[in-house]
């Protein structure tokens, strides 16, 4: 599906017909973190992560929480990387990682999306959720999953935010979550990861 390059969130919700509203959804389902995951991060925290630099802030701060939580989940779930959901006039605008079905052909074939994570490159929030909530459409529209709750997280690796696409609603979580109490950030990116697993398995019939 081809998008123009929208510059505000407003014409997004405009264009599709969206209704926004702000409210705290999130939950906190407790997640036990390694202590292997505590002394990197700190490490990384100290030494380690220049703020200029995008694919580092990705790579040591935002991948490596997503990917602890997935390990969890990974009999249902593929963790996919910088994939293309969308044709944007901005062909650099993609969402970074994308919580999608485990296809029983294999873990190649990209199935049903359930949750999208986008970058707010250079702490610029807004234009992350303008770029993940486009995600999250396309996402809910595939296989004609309308029914489907989409989730959504931009973060910059320090302040992660949260939001869910319901039907024709966007619901945005006022509350974000930060790096520094990670305790809260884990439980609030694995309750995600339930609420995804919980809709998958009502689809099966598990």
């Amino acid at each position: 599906m081809a998008f123009r390059n929208y510059k505000d969130i407003g014409e997004v919700l405009q264009e599709f017909q969206i209704y926004y509203s702000e409210a705290n959804f999130m939950g906190e389902t407790e997640f036990s973190i390694p202590s292997y995951f505590l002394e990197d991060l700190e490490i990384v925290m100290e030494d380690g992560l220049p703020d200029d630099s995008e694919f580092t802030i990705c790579e040591n701060l935002i991948y490596p929480v997503i990917k602890e939580v997935w390990k969890h989940y990974r009999t249902k779930f593929v963790l996919w990387s910088h994939k293309y959901l969308t044709d944007c006039e901005n062909h650099d605008r993609f969402p970074e990682y994308i919580l999608a079905k485990r296809s029983r052909l294999g873990k190649v074939v990209f199935d049903r999306p359930y949750l999208v994570l986008v970058d707010a490159k250079q702490d610029r929030f807004h234009e992350g959720w303008v770029q993940c909530l486009l995600e999250m459409i396309v996402a809910q529209q595939l296989d004609n999953q309308t029914n489907k709750t989409i989730f959504g997280i931009v973060s910059h690796g320090r302040v992660w935010q949260f939001g869910k696409l319901e039907l024709d609603r966007f619901i945005y979580n006022g509350k974000p979550y930060t790096i520094q109490e990670i305790d809260k950030l884990f439980a609030a990116v694995n309750y995600v990861f339930q609420q995804c697993e919980i809709q998958l398995n009502e689809l099966v019939g598990v």
